[in-house]
């Protein structure tokens, strides 16, 4: 499917992959959690308005309205709808035609979807997760929290926030690549748009930590589906999910608020008139931040058992990452002072944001002081802190729906509405927020309070609602303009300087009628050759000249509806597997050790669960294989920026990013183990392997399964296919051999009575080997599909790279499995 149907189709919005499109689907989207998870707070808020609730909710409703709330806005909201803004405008920033794995960047879209409709599920099963938005062990185990008997309910909300992850995965390396290998001609790093530099930034951020969130999440969902024991033990459970979580949580404060960052500079550039005031070392201090936001995670675990020496070293860590944002903020004020300010609807927002962040941070200097954290830690304090800091990013990401309205809408706004709309929003926000800085001896997630506290619980109350009315002004505003505006010219704004203004509003579907270029220090149209190379990179005129000469002009496929086949197969498996518990919970009891704790933690079995986990795998490997067999056409740049990464393909280059995430996965399951086994004493540790002879034999399986890769890449290179199905053939038949000898080695510790369950030991034993175990499936399965297409249509003869590809994955898992030998079965 190539051709995209017109905007008013319902089709379209179904099978789309344009970034346009995509950018406006996650907006949209997103917008609607965020009424979701605003609905959620009032509801709390209005339970507040005095001292043990009025009534409205339950003790478990208030915990689920409290915990859905903090999920739906800081993942379902904040995040996502930055990714329509970068969907939309980066590409046309950057002078591409579209993102670089467009079917890729639809997917990650409705993986987005689902991943919400899981969680609004998650409130007719039993009830929603309850344990607060941080997760914290071991309430988020089930056997430690009686008032969530219903697991499935919670189970739905841990996989949904697991699709999430793998959502945001799969759109960072997208972004990624495009970013580094698909800018314009002339456009080096150095000359980006700061709304795509933080974006970049942002994606740097979020390749790394969410791969650590997908880790916790993976062993948390073991816990709660499988019975495996990793936050369920007196021996260091609870310490193991908080370095796990925050190592991912303090990085997603500046993923968070870089976007909005971006927005800011963009618009006090715009409505200043006057370039950011330090610029390069605005981007410097960016960078830096970025990298110290890996840095400073231990800073929300004061309250622990860590050495008092570690919390010092924190203590200087976070200090020393306000500096950076010190040079941020003076520049935002230095190009007002220095600029003629025009305050429109924009920057008033983002002027806004601004005074936000400064008092938010000033709040944070006292959370960052070890002493004074012993005092405000879990308190009302910490609430307010963190809303100013983190609304501070709403309200600037607002600043940017009012800024790029025009070029998405194509119509202008009413100026008078969307002021109003700034003043409803700023003092309701205030008046929400700011009593609670003085109700501060308040302890979070709570409903009763002391009685001198209760005026400004009513204050913040009334000033949820003010600020809750502040949006259906927004969404009037827009409403009004959408249907009465007038039309936008292509740029509304005089001194708006980034590449989106260049175009029409809204833009066309493949942006630009000629090639965008930076050569001559400005922006200009180059009429050459549309056609893509081989993969080669093609620098200057005189290449575009030559590759016109060799190819016809190539068109884009927009359309594909695989991407929406794979969400909803997908999301039939997870919808699957949140009523799973019940059937391994008979089951273990059925066992002669069965775990300790299992009464309660079930619901009754309901057939309803396997079924659907069967039929999502079932949908998921046919939508994925007529997905991996569809014709679809994206042409890579023939005339493109790709420093550094010039030299490979943009294949490549995603699956090398992809294995970086990897990494990230595979290092925080193994430091579980390392972690858990310090704790609990090295030479105190159970070996759980029956004899070391089945590791070193997979070893030397795994190991010559990587020789036959390279083989099998070889014989590609000499288009011999004989050659390349003999060494695919004999690369399937080692990765089975290896699952065989696996599958003995279960078979054994089953045998003697051992599970996942009997233990630390097993669980961590279990589930490291296993997830390894399940890197061996994907791989056979693409083993699988590339024999397929090898027989069937002679693939991968006349262009190798795919085989190339694969053997990275492969060479990547074969690697892990050396380092886990060791671990496991000699240690």
């Amino acid at each position: 499917m190539s051709d995209l149907p017109p905007m008013t189709s319902v089709k379209r919005w179904l099978v789309t992959t344009n970034h346009k499109d995509v950018g406006i689907l996650y907006i949209v989207t997103a917008l609607f959690f965020l009424l979701f998870g605003g609905v959620m707070a009032l509801a709390f808020r209005a339970h507040l308005w005095e001292s043990g609730g009025i009534g409205l909710l339950s003790g478990n409703e208030f915990n689920q309205a409290v915990t859905a709330h903090g999920l739906l806005m800081v993942f379902w909201f904040l995040s996502p709808i930055a990714s329509g803004f970068a969907n939309y405008f980066v590409p046309l920033q950057i002078g591409a035609k579209d993102l670089a794995f467009p079917r890729m960047n639809a997917l990650s879209y409705w993986f987005y979807l689902f991943s919400g409709v899981l969680i609004a599920f998650s409130f007719f099963q039993g009830g929603a997760y309850a344990g607060g938005w941080t997760m914290y062990a071991p309430l988020n185990v089930p056997t430690y929290t009686p008032a969530m008997e219903a697991t499935t309910g919670g189970n739905a909300t841990i996989l949904g926030l697991m699709l999430f992850v793998i959502s945001i995965t799969i759109g960072t390396v997208n972004f990624l690549v495009t970013i580094h290998r698909s800018r314009a001609e002339g456009l080096g790093l150095w000359n980006m748009p700061m709304f795509t530099w933080s974006w970049l930034l942002t994606v740097w951020m979020m390749l790394f930590a969410f791969a650590a969130l997908l880790a916790a999440l993976l062993l948390l969902a073991t816990d709660r589906i499988f019975l495996t024991q990793y936050f369920a033990t007196e021996q260091g459970s609870s310490l193991l999910w908080a370095h796990l979580f925050w190592f991912f949580g303090h990085p997603e404060v500046y993923i968070v608020f870089f976007p909005a960052l971006g927005i800011m500079f963009e618009t006090f550039q715009t409505f200043t008139g006057r370039r950011l005031v330090g610029r390069k070392w605005v981007i410097i201090a960016m960078v830096l931040v970025a990298v110290q936001s890996f840095l400073v995670w231990m800073h929300h675990m004061y309250l622990t058992t860590i050495n008092l020496e570690i919390k010092t070293l924190m203590m200087a860590t976070t200090i020393g990452i306000s500096l950076p944002f010190d040079l941020m903020v003076f520049a935002l004020i230095y190009t007002m002072v220095k600029g003629r300010v025009r305050f429109t609807t924009p920057f008033l927002f983002s002027l806004g944001a601004l005074v936000l962040f400064i008092l938010g941070g000033i709040t944070g200097v006292f959370l960052g002081a070890v002493v004074l954290d012993y005092e405000f830690r879990g308190t009302y304090w910490v609430v307010a802190h963190f809303h100013y800091v983190m609304v501070s990013g709403v309200t600037a990401l607002v600043a940017g729906l009012y800024y790029w309205w025009p070029k998405i809408s194509g119509k202008m706004y009413s100026e008078t509405l969307g002021k109003i709309n700034f003043a409803v929003y700023f003092v309701g926000f205030n008046l929400l927020y700011f009593p609670q800085f003085l109700a501060w001896e308040t302890p979070r997630r709570v409903f009763h309070f002391a009685e001198g506290a209760e005026f400004y619980h009513q204050l913040s109350t009334v000033g949820a609602f003010v600020f809750g009315a502040s949006f259906l002004i927004m969404f009037a505003t827009f409403a009004h303009s959408y249907l009465y505006g007038p039309r936008a010219p292509d740029n509304p704004w005089e001194y708006s300087r980034t590449a989106e203004w260049a175009v029409p509003s809204p833009p066309p579907l493949e942006n630009w009628t000629g090639r965008p270029s930076y050569k001559t220090g400005h922006l200009e149209f180059v009429e050459d050759s549309k056609a893509a190379t081989d993969g080669g990179v093609a620098q200057g005129e005189a290449a575009a000249a030559e590759v016109a000469s060799t190819h016809e002009e190539d068109h884009p496929d927009h359309a594909s509806i695989w991407p929406l086949g794979i969400g909803i197969s997908t999301f039939l498996f997870f919808f699957g597997l949140t009523g799973i518990t019940p059937y391994i919970a008979e089951f273990a009891q059925g066992t002669e050790s069965p775990p300790e704790g299992l009464v309660g933690i079930a619901g009754e079995p309901n057939i309803v669960y396997p079924i659907l986990t069967v039929l999502g795998i079932v949908a998921m490997g046919y939508t994925l294989f007529k997905f991996g067999v569809e014709q679809f056409d994206v042409p890579e740049m023939a005339v493109a920026e790709r420093w550094p990464f010039g030299g490979i393909g943009n294949t490549k280059f995603g699956v090398w990013v992809f294995l970086a995430s990897d990494v990230v996965v595979f290092g925080a399951a193994i430091g579980a183990f390392v972690f858990m086994r310090l704790h609990t004493g090295w030479s105190d540790w159970t070996t759980v392997p029956f004899a070391s002879w089945p590791g070193l034999l997979n070893t030397y399986v795994l190991l010559t399964s990587s020789f036959t890769v390279i083989l099998a890449l070889v014989f590609a290179e000499r288009q011999s296919k004989k050659g390349l199905l003999g060494a695919m053939g004999a690369t399937l038949l080692l990765a089975l051999t290896f699952m065989g000898v696996k599958a003995y080695e279960y078979g054994v510790k089953f045998q003697q009575g051992e599970f996942w369950w009997t233990g630390i030991e097993y669980s961590i034993y279990f589930v490291t080997t296993g997830l390894h175990a399940l890197h061996v499936i994907f791989g056979v399965l693409i083993a699988l599909f590339m024999i397929y297409r090898i027989v069937s249509v002679d693939a991968y003869l006349e262009d190798h790279r795919p085989v190339e590809f694969f053997g990275l994955y492969w060479h990547f898992v074969d690697i892990v499995w050396v380092i886990l030998f060791p671990l496991f079965y000699l240690m």
